[in-house]
């Protein structure tokens, strides 16, 4: 098991790396986020994202929307912590347009940073008011709720149930079983922790986290390396959101959901405008807002077999997939989470796991 995990761990490295240098079309993201702004390799057919989207999911949508319009889409491809790091690092010199992906807590923070440009899509008409930024800077896009992904043959070899609780996942019988993400650079991880601090209390939290600690197999940089983790039969619960976890099934693997029954947070999916990006790209910004705020472009998610629920009523999802109103999400505060996602990032790398040396 140990060798079997290091193999894996040099793969999902590899994987990250490769993601990291490759953008969408052909070009690599350092090429599309050029030290002009974007303005060496972006025209009026052009646009620069930075996507918390995984690399084979978000081409998808990308080609799909150059068929539509015409725009080249480049990007580059980053957890969500990561993405809103490098955007507050650029904060002075934008090199890209769009930030793609990601639960509204980064939206949030990154509004607060001054670091997004104020833009709601017209689409939006068809979109649930409890789902919409009351500030009117962010656009939501999709939402999800966090699960607990099973590897079914390991349960069915061990001969145990599912767990339904929070308080299930302390069981010694998972010892160097279960798999997250660091919420220091993933969006899911973060989720994870805002929504056990706000079941179980900003003291009683760490009790229970370091004894949570003691079953983790490892902490991931995204998160959706922690389902994949899960399909490979390297641990057997991932702590992740239900469209992340179900999407290793559309390739075969014996992955299944539980849900705890005493709660579970859920995000809100966003898009915005980055402040001062490339301004020969705006317009196309907001085309591509537009378009993924639109049946059209939520349509692809069931299309290309994504169990993202899609946020426009209008928009058919996928044959499968977990609506929030059919489990037990907490009313998650988000607001709160985004303001308090430094103190309690800080807290966990402090008290619990360390990102460093991430995989």
């Amino acid at each position: 098991m140990k060798k079997t995990k290091r193999i894996f761990a040099l793969l999902l490295t590899l994987a990250m790396s490769l993601a990291l240098l490759t953008g969408c079309g052909g070009g690599s993201g350092d090429d599309a986020a050029t030290d002009e702004g974007g303005g060496e390799t972006s025209g009026s057919n052009e646009l620069t994202v930075y996507t918390a989207f995984p690399e084979a999911e978000v081409a998808y949508y990308f080609n799909a929307f150059e068929e539509a319009t015409g725009i080249h889409v480049n990007s580059l491809r980053l957890s969500a912590g990561e993405m809103l790091t490098r955007v507050a690092a650029e904060k002075d010199n934008p090199q890209a347009s769009l930030m793609f992906g990601g639960s509204t807590d980064n939206y949030i923070a990154a509004s607060n940073q001054g670091l997004l440009e104020a833009y709601q899509s017209p689409e939006l008409s068809n979109t649930p008011e409890n789902y919409l930024d009351p500030d009117g800077v962010w656009n939501p896009i999709y939402v999800g709720a966090i699960a607990f992904a099973c590897n079914r043959d390991w349960f069915a070899d061990q001969g145990y149930d599912y767990p339904t609780s929070w308080d299930d996942l302390l069981d010694p019988k998972y010892q160097d079983m279960i798999i997250m993400a660091h919420p220091a650079t993933s969006g899911t991880a973060y989720t994870v922790l805002a929504t056990l601090i706000q079941l179980k209390g900003e003291d009683a939290v760490w009790d229970y986290l370091t004894e949570l600690d003691k079953n983790m197999s490892q902490y991931t940089k995204s998160g959706s390396a922690a389902p994949n983790g899960v399909a490979l039969g390297e641990a057997a619960i991932a702590l992740t959101f239900s469209h992340d976890g179900l999407q290793p099934t559309t390739e075969g693997y014996p992955i299944e959901l539980s849900f705890p029954t005493d709660g579970t947070g859920y995000e809100v999916g966003a898009m915005a405008l980055i402040k001062g990006g490339p301004a020969e790209e705006q317009e196309n910004a907001k085309k591509f807002i537009d378009f993924m705020c639109s049946a059209e472009g939520q349509n692809l998610y069931a299309e290309n077999n994504s169990f993202r629920v899609p946020t426009n009523s209008e928009a058919t999802p996928a044959d499968g997939l977990v609506t929030l109103d059919s489990v037990a999400v907490i009313d998650y505060d988000a607001v709160w989470a985004a303001e308090h996602k430094d103190e309690f990032v800080a807290q966990f790398e402090a008290n619990i796991a360390s990102s460093e040396n991430l995989e």
